[in-house]
C-alpha cells in the first residue's frame, strides 16, 4: 500500500508538473491497464496510486501555474496573484502558500470526510430535483458580484456556447483542447506577446492568516464538490466571497479549496456514488461501489501522499527559484505551445487542435476584458444546467 502511494506520488509529480498532462487522462490509461495487463493486481492498489496521483498533481500544478503561466482549471485563479508575486521575485512564497493551504486540507478532509458524506446522503435527492435552480443561482452568485457586469456575462456565455459546441462534437478527449485554450496557451500567447522577463527570485517562508481563508474553503469545498459542473475555481471564489481576504491569503485559500474538493469527490461516490472529478471516476471503474473502509483507506493514502507532497513540492520550488530567471520565459512558452498541441492532438486529433485554436483565441479575447478567469468555466457549467434544465421539460 505505501508503495502505490510512493508511485502515485511520482506519477503526480509528473502529470503536475507537465503541462498538458492531467491526471484525467492517467486515471483513463490506468482503467483501460487494469482490464488487461493489471488484471492481476488488487484494485484496492490501483485506487491508492490513482487517489496519491490526484492529490501530488493538486500540490504540483501550482508550480507551473504560478512559474509558466500555464494552469489547467484548478490552478487558473493562481495566475493572477501567483504571476504578480513572480514578477515581485517572490514566486516561491506564491507556491509555498498553496501548498501550506493544501497541507492544512489534507488533515480536515480527515475530520469532516465522514459527517458531510452522512448529510450529503440524506439530502441529495431533495437537492437532485431543484439542481437546475441551484446551480442558475451559483452561476447569478459568481457572474452579479463583479463590477464590471456585462462584460463578465457576455465571458460567461461566450465560453458557455463554445463548451456546449464542443461537448457536442464527436472528438476524444473534448475538455483537453477547450480547457488548454481557454486557460493555458491563451495566457502563454499572451506572456510572449508582453515580452514578460522573470526576475531573480527570493526564498521567503509563507506567512497569511490562516483562519479565514481556512474557513471559507471548509463553507464552500463541499457544495462545489458534490454538485456537477463546479469546480475547484468557483469553490474558491464562492469562499473568497464567505472570506474576504489579501493576495496572499487567496493563495492559501487555492490550495486548500482544490485538495479538499480532490479529497471530497472520493466522498462524493462514497455517499452517493457520483464521481465529481476524473480521479474519483477512474476509481468508480475499478472498484465500483466504495465501502466506508474502502473510503477510509483512500483518505489516509490522502493524507500521506499529501504530508509527502507538500515537501517535495517545497524542494521542488526552490530549484525553479533559483533556475527561473536564467530561461528565456518567451522561448520556454512556445516550446510549451508545440508541447501543448502535440498532446492535443495524440489524444484529441486534427478535430481536436481546431477546437484547441478556437478555444485559444476566445481566451485571448476573454484574458483582455476586466473579467475574472474562472467565468470562462462557463464552457462546463452552461451545457450543465442546460441538461438539467432540459430534465424539467
Amino acid at each position: 500500500m505505501f508503495l502505490s502511494i510512493l508511485l502515485g506520488v511520482f506519477a503526480g509529480t509528473i502529470t503536475g508538473l507537465v503541462p498538458g498532462i492531467h491526471i484525467n487522462l492517467v486515471g483513463v490509461f490506468l482503467v483501460s491497464l487494469s482490464v488487461s495487463l493489471l488484471s492481476n493486481t488488487n484494485p484496492i492498489f490501483l485506487i491508492i496510486f490513482i487517489a496519491s496521483m490526484a492529490i501530488a498533481h493538486t500540490f504540483m500544478d501550482f508550480i507551473p501555474s504560478i512559474f509558466l503561466g500555464c494552469p489547467d482549471t484548478d490552478t487558473q485563479l493562481s495566475i493572477l496573484p501567483g504571476h504578480e508575486m513572480l514578477k515581485e521575485g517572490n514566486g516561491y512564497e506564491a507556491v509555498r502558500l498553496t501548498s501550506l493551504g493544501g497541507l492544512y486540507a489534507v488533515f480536515i478532509l480527515l475530520i469532516i470526510a465522514f459527517p458531510i458524506s452522512s448529510l450529503i446522503s440524506t439530502i441529495y435527492e431533495g437537492i437532485h430535483s431543484i439542481m437546475f435552480w441551484i446551480l442558475l443561482s451559483v452561476s447569478f452568485l459568481l457572474v452579479f458580484q463583479e463590477k464590471n457586469k456585462f462584460p463578465t456575462i457576455f465571458v460567461f456565455l461566450i465560453s458557455g456556447i463554445l463548451g456546449l459546441c464542443v461537448l457536442n462534437l464527436n472528438i476524444k478527449e473534448p475538455l483537453l483542447p477547450l480547457l488548454t485554450g481557454l486557460f493555458g496557451s491563451s495566457l502563454l500567447i499572451t506572456s510572449i506577446r508582453d515580452k514578460i522577463e522573470i526576475p531573480q527570485q527570493t526564498i521567503n517562508e509563507p506567512r497569511c492568516n490562516k483562519l479565514k481563508p481556512l474557513l471559507g474553503s471548509i463553507i464552500a469545498s463541499p457544495i462545489c464538490g458534490f454538485l456537477p459542473g463546479l469546480g475547484s475555481g468557483q469553490a474558491a471564489v464562492l469562499a473568497n466571497t464567505i472570506s474576504k481576504v489579501d493576495k496572499k491569503g487567496f493563495l492559501f485559500l487555492i490550495g486548500a479549496t482544490n485538495v479538499l474538493v480532490m479529497g471530497l469527490s472520493f466522498v462524493s461516490l462514497y455517499a452517493i456514488s457520483k464521481t465529481r472529478t476524473g480521479a474519483a471516476a477512474a476509481i468508480q471503474e475499478i472498484i465500483g461501489i466504495l465501502s466506508w473502509k474502502t473510503l477510509l483507506i483512500l483518505l489516509i493514502a490522502v493524507l500521506i501522499s499529501g504530508i509527502i507532497s507538500f515537501f517535495l513540492t517545497k524542494h521542488l520550488t526552490k530549484y525553479f527559484s533559483q533556475k527561473m530567471h536564467k530561461i528565456n520565459y518567451s522561448s520556454l512558452s512556445i516550446i510549451i505551445l508545440i508541447f501543448l498541441a502535440i498532446i492535443t492532438i495524440i489524444f484529441s486529433g486534427f478535430l481536436g487542435l481546431l477546437v484547441l485554436i478556437a478555444s485559444t483565441l476566445t481566451g485571448i479575447f476573454c484574458n483582455s476584458l476586466p473579467v475574472k478567469k474562472t467565468h470562462m468555466m462557463g464552457c462546463l457549467l452552461i451545457p450543465t444546467i442546460i441538461y438539467y434544465g432540459l430534465k424539467l421539460i
